[in-house]
């Protein structure tokens, strides 16, 4: 039942009833009608404000997805970068350095590739962010041009390699002793202090921390040059074995306990030349090594080659490079 309104007339003094018009009705309907659209709006912008329709949902699943799998690649990318990096020095520090060869100029390994052309695709496409496509794309095609440059300089390693067949073998390229873990790496080649003096001195090799008889390795192939056994001194490189691997190459190899070769033996790479000792100015069971070319002391950790990763190498380059106490 509809509600009946009245108002109080003060002419008659009397509660009149309420007429109702058509302007009354229109007027409350289209009040009614405005705030039911405020409403409506408010709720629609609620709604898309906290909370995704089914598709956007999805879309922002994918782009997420999307991200995610950008930064793995952007990881991966960084690793084989790394990598990269990794065998372009020894390349030039190490393998062109022993065969004698030139390093590789700057401009060949960063040489130029492509420009806006090459991408033309890519600009044509209606992609939302092409400058990110567009630059991994340039990364990647980067590291494809340093990886088939290394793998050129390689094959020209590998050729001189040939052509040096003896002087291959010859070379001091493994560990004197072993070390899977390569953690017996104990002080390297350069400015090192004393253990006796404590003062700075250089360090002309590298000491192989190992308990007393462990088996002592020629590096290389050669000829036993000079032995020195029986020592009584407690001063200097004490029992030691120098071997000439040729090619203006020797390795040096002191402070040994028992010694198992003599002058003139002809050793291959790999051989038992020596057990770990102490003898002479040592402080502890250690053997140390040094090469030497053209009678010039060079440092050792560029030529433990063989059997040694990158990871590995790295690994012993880190323990060779701290300016911690010698065992000699």
């Amino acid at each position: 039942m509809a509600r009946i309104k009245y108002y109080y007339d003060t002419e008659t003094c009397r509660y009149e009833r309420a007429k109702v018009t058509f302007s009354d009705i229109t007027l409350n309907l289209l009040g009614m009608l405005s705030v039911a659209l405020i409403l409506s709006i408010a709720i629609v912008f609620i709604y898309n404000t906290y909370f995704d329709s089914p598709t956007e949902a999805r879309l922002k699943k994918e782009n997420k997805e999307l991200q995610n799998y950008y930064l793995e690649l952007q990881d991966e990318m960084s690793e084989v970068n790394n990598v990269i990096t990794a065998l372009k020095e020894r390349d030039d520090n190490i393998y062109r350095k022993i065969y004698e060869a030139e390093p590789l100029p700057a401009t060949v390994r960063e040489a130029g590739h492509g420009g806006v052309e090459e991408y033309k695709e890519i600009m044509e496409k209606g992609l939302h962010d092409k400058k990110l496509v567009i630059n991994t794309f340039r990364k990647i095609d980067k590291l494809k041009r340093q990886a088939s440059i290394q793998n050129q300089s390689f094959d020209q390693l590998m050729q001189i390699a040939r052509e040096n067949g003896g002087m291959l073998s010859s070379l001091p390229s493994i560990q004197p002793v072993k070390n899977k873990e390569h953690t017996k790496l104990a002080s390297g080649f350069g400015m090192r202090i004393n253990p006796f003096h404590k003062g700075r001195v250089m360090h002309s090799g590298i000491d192989f921390a190992a308990p007393r008889g462990t088996e002592v390795y020629a590096t290389g192939n050669g000829e036993v040059k000079f032995v020195k056994d029986n020592s009584d001194l407690q001063t200097g490189y004490g029992n030691y074995i120098e071997i000439d691997h040729g090619f203006g190459y020797v390795t040096k190899y002191a402070h040994l306990g028992e010694i198992k070769v003599k002058k003139g033996d002809r050793v291959k790479r790999g051989d038992v030349i020596a057990l770990v000792g102490s003898s002479g100015g040592s402080v502890a069971p250690h053997v140390h090594y040094e090469v030497i070319k053209d009678n010039k002391k060079i440092d050792p950790i560029n030529f433990l080659i063989q059997g040694v990763s990158d990871t590995d190498y790295h690994q012993l380059l880190n323990l060779a490079t701290h300016e911690n106490q010698s065992f000699d």
